[in-house]
Protein backbone atom coordinates (compact mmCIF):
# COMPACT_ATOMS: atom_id res chain seq x y z
CA UNK A 1 0.00 0.00 0.00
CA UNK A 2 1.58 3.25 -1.18
CA UNK A 3 1.58 5.72 1.76
CA UNK A 4 1.99 8.71 -0.56
CA UNK A 5 -1.07 7.80 -2.62
CA UNK A 6 -3.11 7.27 0.53
CA UNK A 7 -1.95 10.60 1.92
CA UNK A 8 -2.84 12.40 -1.31
CA UNK A 9 -6.23 10.67 -1.54
CA UNK A 10 -7.38 10.91 2.08
CA UNK A 11 -5.48 13.94 3.38
CA UNK A 12 -7.77 16.59 1.82
CA UNK A 13 -10.84 14.58 2.84
CA UNK A 14 -9.64 14.40 6.44
CA UNK A 15 -9.04 18.16 6.48
CA UNK A 16 -12.51 18.77 5.03
CA UNK A 17 -14.23 16.58 7.63
CA UNK A 18 -12.31 18.22 10.45
CA UNK A 19 -13.16 21.70 9.12
CA UNK A 20 -16.86 20.86 8.73
CA UNK A 21 -16.90 19.32 12.19
CA UNK A 22 -15.25 22.38 13.73
CA UNK A 23 -17.71 24.63 11.92
CA UNK A 24 -20.62 22.70 13.43
CA UNK A 25 -19.33 22.56 17.00
CA UNK A 26 -18.91 26.31 17.20
CA UNK A 27 -21.74 28.18 18.86
CA UNK A 28 -21.83 30.82 16.15
CA UNK A 29 -23.68 30.00 12.90
CA UNK A 30 -21.75 30.28 9.65
CA UNK A 31 -23.22 31.47 6.35
CA UNK A 32 -21.55 30.08 3.22
CA UNK A 33 -22.48 30.49 -0.42
CA UNK A 34 -23.27 27.42 -2.47
CA UNK A 35 -20.29 28.05 -4.73
CA UNK A 36 -17.84 28.10 -1.84
CA UNK A 37 -19.40 24.99 -0.34
CA UNK A 38 -19.07 23.14 -3.65
CA UNK A 39 -15.50 24.36 -4.06
CA UNK A 40 -14.61 23.07 -0.58
CA UNK A 41 -16.15 19.68 -1.37
CA UNK A 42 -14.29 19.53 -4.69
CA UNK A 43 -11.03 20.29 -2.87
CA UNK A 44 -11.76 17.46 -0.42
CA UNK A 45 -12.26 15.00 -3.27
CA UNK A 46 -9.41 16.31 -5.42
CA UNK A 47 -6.91 13.84 -3.97
CA UNK A 48 -9.13 10.88 -4.80
CA UNK A 49 -9.57 12.19 -8.32
CA UNK A 50 -5.80 12.53 -8.77
CA UNK A 51 -4.94 9.01 -7.62
CA UNK A 52 -8.08 7.51 -9.13
CA UNK A 53 -9.64 8.54 -12.45
CA UNK A 54 -6.92 11.03 -13.39
CA UNK A 55 -4.14 8.49 -12.97
CA UNK A 56 -6.19 5.69 -14.54
CA UNK A 57 -7.17 7.62 -17.66
CA UNK A 58 -4.08 9.79 -17.94
CA UNK A 59 -2.91 10.03 -21.58
CA UNK A 60 0.60 8.61 -21.22
CA UNK A 61 1.22 8.77 -24.96
CA UNK A 62 0.48 12.50 -24.89
CA UNK A 63 2.79 12.90 -21.87
CA UNK A 64 5.58 11.16 -23.76
CA UNK A 65 5.11 13.57 -26.66
CA UNK A 66 4.30 16.86 -24.93
CA UNK A 67 5.96 16.35 -21.55
CA UNK A 68 4.78 18.37 -18.57
CA UNK A 69 2.28 20.25 -20.73
CA UNK A 70 0.10 17.13 -20.85
CA UNK A 71 -0.37 17.37 -17.07
CA UNK A 72 -1.07 21.09 -17.41
CA UNK A 73 -3.77 20.41 -19.99
CA UNK A 74 -5.38 17.72 -17.82
CA UNK A 75 -5.40 19.99 -14.77
CA UNK A 76 -6.82 22.87 -16.81
CA UNK A 77 -9.55 20.57 -18.12
CA UNK A 78 -10.47 19.51 -14.58
CA UNK A 79 -10.50 23.15 -13.50
CA UNK A 80 -12.78 24.11 -16.38
CA UNK A 81 -15.17 21.28 -15.51
CA UNK A 82 -15.33 22.54 -11.94
CA UNK A 83 -15.99 26.09 -13.15
CA UNK A 84 -18.78 24.76 -15.39
CA UNK A 85 -20.39 23.00 -12.43
CA UNK A 86 -20.19 26.17 -10.34
CA UNK A 87 -21.71 28.29 -13.10
CA UNK A 88 -24.57 25.84 -13.67
CA UNK A 89 -25.53 25.71 -10.00
CA UNK A 90 -28.58 27.54 -8.78
CA UNK A 91 -27.83 30.29 -6.25
CA UNK A 92 -28.04 29.04 -2.68
CA UNK A 93 -26.78 29.80 0.80
CA UNK A 94 -25.90 27.25 3.48
CA UNK A 95 -26.22 28.18 7.13
CA UNK A 96 -24.29 25.83 9.39
CA UNK A 97 -25.37 25.06 12.96
CA UNK A 98 -28.78 26.71 12.85
CA UNK A 99 -32.30 25.29 12.99
CA UNK A 100 -35.15 26.25 10.67
CA UNK A 101 -36.97 28.20 13.38
CA UNK A 102 -33.83 30.16 14.23
CA UNK A 103 -33.25 30.93 10.56
CA UNK A 104 -36.83 32.09 10.08
CA UNK A 105 -36.45 34.51 12.98
CA UNK A 106 -33.14 35.73 11.58
CA UNK A 107 -34.58 36.18 8.10
CA UNK A 108 -37.52 38.07 9.56
CA UNK A 109 -35.12 40.63 10.99
CA UNK A 110 -32.93 40.81 7.88
CA UNK A 111 -35.37 40.92 4.98
CA UNK A 112 -37.46 43.68 6.52
CA UNK A 113 -34.58 46.12 6.12
CA UNK A 114 -33.46 44.73 2.76
CA UNK A 115 -36.81 44.58 0.99
CA UNK A 116 -40.02 46.05 2.46
CA UNK A 117 -41.99 44.18 -0.22
CA UNK A 118 -40.74 40.78 0.97
CA UNK A 119 -43.43 38.15 1.43
CA UNK A 120 -43.56 34.59 2.73
CA UNK A 121 -45.49 31.68 1.25
CA UNK A 122 -44.96 28.59 3.38
CA UNK A 123 -41.24 27.80 3.18
CA UNK A 124 -40.83 30.16 0.23
CA UNK A 125 -39.67 33.75 0.39
CA UNK A 126 -39.84 36.37 -2.37
CA UNK A 127 -37.73 39.53 -2.32
CA UNK A 128 -38.96 41.46 -5.38
CA UNK A 129 -36.72 44.48 -4.87
CA UNK A 130 -33.60 42.30 -4.70
CA UNK A 131 -34.79 39.99 -7.47
CA UNK A 132 -34.49 36.94 -5.21
CA UNK A 133 -36.91 34.05 -4.83
CA UNK A 134 -35.98 31.20 -2.53
CA UNK A 135 -37.22 28.37 -0.38
CA UNK A 136 -35.88 26.76 2.77
CA UNK A 137 -34.42 23.26 2.75
CA UNK A 138 -33.56 21.84 6.16
CA UNK A 139 -31.04 19.12 7.02
CA UNK A 140 -32.01 18.37 10.64
CA UNK A 141 -29.48 15.55 11.03
CA UNK A 142 -26.64 18.05 10.71
CA UNK A 143 -28.54 21.09 12.02
CA UNK A 144 -27.90 22.91 8.76
CA UNK A 145 -30.31 24.89 6.61
CA UNK A 146 -30.07 25.89 2.96
CA UNK A 147 -31.70 28.79 1.16
CA UNK A 148 -32.18 27.54 -2.40
CA UNK A 149 -33.30 29.66 -5.33
CA UNK A 150 -36.77 29.03 -6.73
CA UNK A 151 -37.02 29.53 -10.47
CA UNK A 152 -34.45 30.63 -12.99
CA UNK A 153 -35.01 34.40 -12.86
CA UNK A 154 -32.57 35.36 -10.12
CA UNK A 155 -30.48 38.45 -9.46
CA UNK A 156 -26.99 37.35 -8.38
CA UNK A 157 -26.24 40.79 -6.96
CA UNK A 158 -29.35 40.43 -4.81
CA UNK A 159 -28.11 37.07 -3.53
CA UNK A 160 -24.78 38.63 -2.62
CA UNK A 161 -26.58 41.39 -0.73
CA UNK A 162 -28.67 38.82 1.13
CA UNK A 163 -25.58 36.75 1.94
CA UNK A 164 -23.72 39.75 3.36
CA UNK A 165 -26.71 40.78 5.47
CA UNK A 166 -27.22 37.25 6.81
CA UNK A 167 -23.53 36.94 7.63
CA UNK A 168 -23.60 40.15 9.66
CA UNK A 169 -26.77 39.10 11.47
CA UNK A 170 -25.52 35.55 12.14
CA UNK A 171 -22.36 36.95 13.74
CA UNK A 172 -24.55 38.28 16.56
CA UNK A 173 -26.38 34.98 17.14
CA UNK A 174 -25.24 32.26 19.52
CA UNK A 175 -26.54 28.70 19.25
CA UNK A 176 -25.79 25.38 20.92
CA UNK A 177 -23.03 23.15 19.57
CA UNK A 178 -24.08 20.46 17.11
CA UNK A 179 -23.27 16.98 18.54
CA UNK A 180 -22.78 15.60 15.02
CA UNK A 181 -20.02 18.13 14.56
CA UNK A 182 -17.96 16.38 17.23
CA UNK A 183 -18.30 13.12 15.30
CA UNK A 184 -17.10 14.69 12.05
CA UNK A 185 -14.27 16.48 13.82
CA UNK A 186 -13.15 13.29 15.55
CA UNK A 187 -13.34 11.25 12.34
CA UNK A 188 -11.38 13.85 10.40
CA UNK A 189 -8.68 13.99 13.08
CA UNK A 190 -8.51 10.19 13.18
CA UNK A 191 -7.96 10.06 9.42
CA UNK A 192 -5.27 12.73 9.54
CA UNK A 193 -3.54 11.12 12.53
CA UNK A 194 -3.56 7.70 10.86
CA UNK A 195 -2.03 9.18 7.71
CA UNK A 196 0.70 10.98 9.66
CA UNK A 197 1.52 7.83 11.64
CA UNK A 198 1.62 5.75 8.46
CA UNK A 199 3.98 8.19 6.77
CA UNK A 200 6.15 8.46 9.90
CA UNK A 201 6.49 4.66 10.12
CA UNK A 202 7.57 4.36 6.47
CA UNK A 203 9.76 7.40 5.79
CA UNK A 204 12.00 5.54 3.34
CA UNK A 205 9.03 4.56 1.17
CA UNK A 206 7.87 8.17 1.14
CA UNK A 207 11.32 9.44 0.19
CA UNK A 208 11.61 6.86 -2.58
CA UNK A 209 8.18 7.77 -3.91
CA UNK A 210 8.97 11.48 -3.98
CA UNK A 211 12.33 10.79 -5.62
CA UNK A 212 10.64 8.71 -8.30
CA UNK A 213 8.03 11.42 -8.82
CA UNK A 214 10.78 14.04 -9.10
CA UNK A 215 12.57 11.96 -11.72
CA UNK A 216 9.34 11.56 -13.68
CA UNK A 217 8.77 15.32 -13.64
CA UNK A 218 12.32 15.92 -14.88
CA UNK A 219 11.77 13.46 -17.71
CA UNK A 220 8.53 15.19 -18.65
CA UNK A 221 10.29 18.55 -18.76
CA UNK A 222 12.94 17.09 -21.05
CA UNK A 223 10.37 15.48 -23.33
CA UNK A 224 10.19 17.07 -26.80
Amino acid sequence: MDPVRLFVALGPLGLYLAAIGWRNVRRQPRVVSGGRDTLALASALAGMVVVGPMELFFPHSAAARYGIFAWVLVLVLCGLLLVLVLLMQRPRLIIYNMSVDQLRALLGDVVGSLDPAARWAGDGLALPTLGVQLHIEAFPAMKNVSLVSSGGDQNHAGWQTLEAALRRAAAKVETSANPRGFELLAFGLIVLTALVVMVARRPHAVIERFTAASDEVKQLWKAP
